[in-house]
């Protein structure tokens, strides 16, 4: 697996300035320091409480910030590669039952915190019910725990709570702070209702209205600051310092740990016989944290496995490295557990404790989404149904019949828009549909014979363009409900007939971007191509025209919009080698995160010229 050099990872401080809303709304407005004026950097925070009229608050002051973080190894995500299902990240422990220590440090302090919680003053002891369909369909008891049934619609409330409730009164009178894009902040938000504390959720100024309002709506300040997570934490610890609070944590606390471990309790007491397994969603590590340090101590037979999309793996790459990484890019989509690094305390019990990690891909837990809804009519977001399509995989992979597996659906704060994505990949996933190309000779005749190859498999879609420059024309489709050797039939029926044909099915750059491109290749001179994520709010486009145009020519541009995760912008800009340097000192400079396509060979096949 390769890896960078090892470097302390950026702290970006935000400035505060005023945005107030004339309709009262509980919420103050804070941009990064590239679009706020250096005389600014002394101006005032003004928030809105929802008790009181407007009260200015205190400068924040950079002395404040804490002290750097520990230099971690940064690498990539897609540097640890593994067939969907397969156990990654196996902790070698030395124990021949693969159990690591039992009695390590805390390990009786956390099986006490979790049977000693409070939290169920405000969450609920969630049902563990069986998925009918996806048990007949595997061949496996396949168990769900509802967390998606939480007041706050997930597991979040548990470990906010539970660290809440042992403030004492004097941090409660403070108040309370956190830094979150989602679900942490509205358990934050409810629990200092509970407990009759004030709350303040610091937030990215890109989180969607539906996220911040219903934050509001719970009794919290809201502060909208920053392009990232990573400017509005730096921010919310900052204003933490100033103003006396307790920082909540999203899952590096004990206290966090053992209230998501309440989970595993609950688990525990409602499973009847024995279970091969829990699949959980991991994240920070919270939520697997604790319900390991449970389950490993009253039921050490029963594997814990946590479940990691294949593009936000920090765990995983962590505990393949036996040590704490952070991850160079993150995929946004499973957005409540888009993580770059992994918790300390979270990282130590599972390096103990589970038994290993399952990746998947966006187009599974699409799926798996799809799989609750026909079992349930319920709609769970793509990190709620993470762990489900974990457990799928492994239960496939791994030919698993009759035993029991326990899921996670760990939440259902799911954004509207992006149930378009939902729908288009959840076939894809299932291996309903597959997507394909196939290059055709522009002559008469060549679209019958390519129907006739095709034969009874159904066309569900269908791109041609005539290309009068080209002796051969590209065809993008896909085609519906298949067998593996059904596809594998007609790919190779096109080929024996000379006609090209490439699978996009796993290309998520074909699927997002190039399977809308028609009208063949294109041969352009010092062309780089890179995958940006632009924040989805006014301005974002100007931004990044301003810092590259007309400097340098942009040959192609597809915007994908991914609702609450940012728009996935394909980007194709010629810039001769002397230019390098510059093009990507100003690209780290916009702070949107990009990535590399220059070495996805579908681009090359499908939109480079082969004489370039």
């Amino acid at each position: 697996m390769a890896a960078a050099a090892t470097t302390a990872p950026k702290v970006s401080i935000s400035v505060a300035s005023l945005n107030r809303r004339s309709d009262g709304a509980h919420r103050v407005r804070c941009w990064p320091p590239s679009r706020v004026a250096a005389s600014a950097a002394a101006a005032a925070t003004t928030s809105m409480t929802a008790a009181s009229s407007p009260e200015a608050a205190a400068p924040l002051k950079a002395d404040l910030a804490p002290a750097a973080p520990v230099a971690l190894m940064r690498v990539v995500p897609e540097s640890l590669k593994a067939a969907s299902g397969s156990l990654v990240a196996v902790p070698g422990r030395g124990v021949e039952d693969g159990v690591g220590d039992l009695d390590g440090p805390g390990a009786m302090e956390y099986l006490t915190a979790v049977l000693t919680s409070k939290v169920y003053d405000v969450a609920l002891e969630t049902p563990l019910e069986n998925a009918t369909k996806l048990s007949n369909r595997l061949g496996v008891n396949f168990l769900v725990k509802r967390e998606d049934k939480q007041p706050v619609f997930s597991f979040k409330i548990r470990g906010a709570y539970n660290m809440m409730a042992k403030l004492s009164q004097e941090q409660l009178k403070k108040g309370v702070i956190c830094s979150s894009a989602g679900n942490h902040a509205q358990g934050v938000a409810l629990s200092a209702k509970t407990l009759g504390c004030d709350a303040v959720i610091v937030m990215p100024v890109t989180t969607p209205e539906i996220k911040w309002q219903s934050v509001e709506a719970l009794g919290a300040t809201v502060v909208l600051t920053g392009d990232s997570y990573d400017e509005a934490q730096s921010y919310a610890k900052l204003r933490c310092e100033q103003e006396g609070r307790t920082f909540i944590p999203p899952f590096d606390h004990p206290d966090i740990i053992a209230g998501q471990g309440t989970v595993g309790m609950e688990i525990v007491r409602q499973l009847k016989g024995p279970v091969h397994a829990i699949f959980v969603p991991v994240g920070g590590g919270g939520l697997i944290a604790g319900i390991a340090a449970y389950v490993k101590r009253v039921r050490p037979e029963v594997k814990i496995i946590g479940v990691e999309p294949s593009d936000a793996n920090a765990m995983a790459l962590s505990l393949c490295h036996g040590q704490r990484v952070m991850l160079e890019h993150v995929g946004g989509f499973a957005d409540g557990v888009a993580v770059k690094v992994v918790g300390e305390e979270t990282f130590r019990l599972c390096r103990e404790l589970v038994d290993g990690i399952v990746m998947v891909s966006r187009d599974a837990i699409c799926a798996s989404i799809k799989d609750m809804f026909e079992e349930e009519r319920n709609i769970l977001e793509p990190a709620g149904a993470l762990s489900l399509a974990g457990a799928e995989a492994y239960c496939r992979y791994y030919g698993l019949k009759g035993e029991t597996v326990v899921t996670i659906a760990s939440g259902a704060n799911m954004n509207f828009d992006r149930l378009r994505i939902v729908t288009e990949l959840a076939d894809v996933g299932r291996k309903r549909e597959a997507v394909l190309a196939t290059f055709l000779p522009e002559e008469q005749g060549s679209f019958k014979k390519f129907a006739e190859l095709v034969g009874r498999m159904n066309i569900t879609e269908f791109k041609y363009r005539y290309d009068s420059n080209g002796r051969e024309a590209l065809v993008m489709y896909s085609v519906g409900i298949y067998t593996d050797d059904e596809l594998g039939a007609m790919v190779e029926r096109m080929e024996s007939s000379n006609l090209k044909t490439v699978n996009l099915t796993d290309n998520d750059l074909a699927k997002d971007h190039l399977r809308y491109f028609i009208g063949g290749r294109s041969e352009v001179k010092d062309e780089l191509v890179y995958r940006f994520i632009f924040p989805e709010r006014p301005g974002t486009l100007m931004k990044f025209l301003d810092a590259l145009s007309p400097r340098w020519n942009i040959s192609l541009f597809h915007y994908r919009a991914q609702g609450e995760t940012g728009a996935n912008v394909l980007v194709g800009i010629q810039v001769p080698p002397e230019d390098v340097d510059e093009f990507r000192s100003r690209a780290d400079n916009l702070g949107y995160e990009y990535m590399s396509e220059m070495n996805n060979e579908i681009y090359h096949l499908l939109l480079r010229n082969p004489k370039v």
